[in-house]
């Protein structure tokens, strides 16, 4: 569970909820079936009308993934570091070939496997940088199609509160005639469409799409760190130097440290 997305979750409902009780003593005025049908069913409509079934489900798939706890941390760069300069170590002692046994140990990475298999291959640090940097921004496009989605459901969900407002607002002033005492009750319930899609595209669809954003970028990061590191390797640097050169790509609070870290 990513605590830190639950509890803002929660946090927002929360205020408000509270806000709503402090205001009120009418609360079930804020409910309405119809009003989420029509948000809801609308934007989740249009979404498929505009957008491939398929990357519909996963971006719906990815807004619940935000609860999941990412395992992409800052510890996790540093930790990079330390792999790739003992690889470096091992090359130097044995040959880029004895890291055949290390590809075996990343087989569920997918950029790292293939990143030691480019190693393995024997190309240069150019080519192998090219080839990385392609996968890199390729797998980054392709991770953003759900946020990306998201975000526009987070457009659509506003505009389909709004249309069913104007419904609810035409309904209502057709029936105005026959008893004027309903106005404002029938307003109440028309604006509710509104204030559904404002909360659905404001506390789910864009923090949820922010975040995957967020946590895409951390991960295109974490690929060009490797990148940079497995073309040294290619190129046959020491590992001070890797370390170096890796750093460079980190916060000061996360740089990895050989005399230290190798030895813990």
């Amino acid at each position: 569970m990513s605590w830190n997305s639950f509890f803002g979750f929660i946090a927002a409902i929360g205020l408000f909820i509270g806000a709503i009780a402090i205001s009120t003593d009418n609360f079930l005025i804020f409910l309405s079936f119809e009003s989420l049908l029509m948000v809801i069913g609308g934007t989740l409509a249009a979404t498929f009308l505009g957008q491939e079934a398929r990357y519909v489900v996963l971006a719906l798939k990815g807004a619940l993934s935000i609860f999941k706890p990412y395992k992409m941390g800052r510890g996790i760069l540093n930790e990079e570091v330390k792999r790739v300069i003992s690889w470096g170590y091992l090359a130097q002692q044995k040959g880029i070939v004895a890291l055949d046994g290390e590809a075996k140990k990343v087989e569920g990475d997918e950029f790292l496997a293939f990143a030691v298999e480019q190693l393995l291959s024997g190309y240069s640090g150019d080519e192998i940088r090219e080839n990385l940097s392609l996968v890199a921004e390729t797998t980054f496009e392709r991770n953003m199609v759900p946020a990306n989605i998201l975000r526009s459901m987070g457009g659509t969900a506003p505009a389909f509160g709004m249309i069913g407002t104007l419904v609810g607002l035409i309904i209502m002033l057709d029936d105005m005639g026959s008893d004027p005492t309903q106005l404002g009750k029938g307003l109440a319930v028309a604006l509710n469409t509104t204030l559904y899609g404002v909360i659905f595209a404001r506390m789910m669809f864009i923090p949820a799409a922010n975040k995957l954003t967020q946590r895409n970028q951390i991960l295109r990061f974490r690929h060009e760190l490797i990148a940079e590191g497995i073309c040294m390797l290619a190129d046959r640097k020491n590992p001070r130097y890797i370390q170096d050169r890796m750093n460079s790509f980190l916060d000061p609070a996360i740089r990895f440290d050989i005399d230290r870290q190798m030895k813990s």
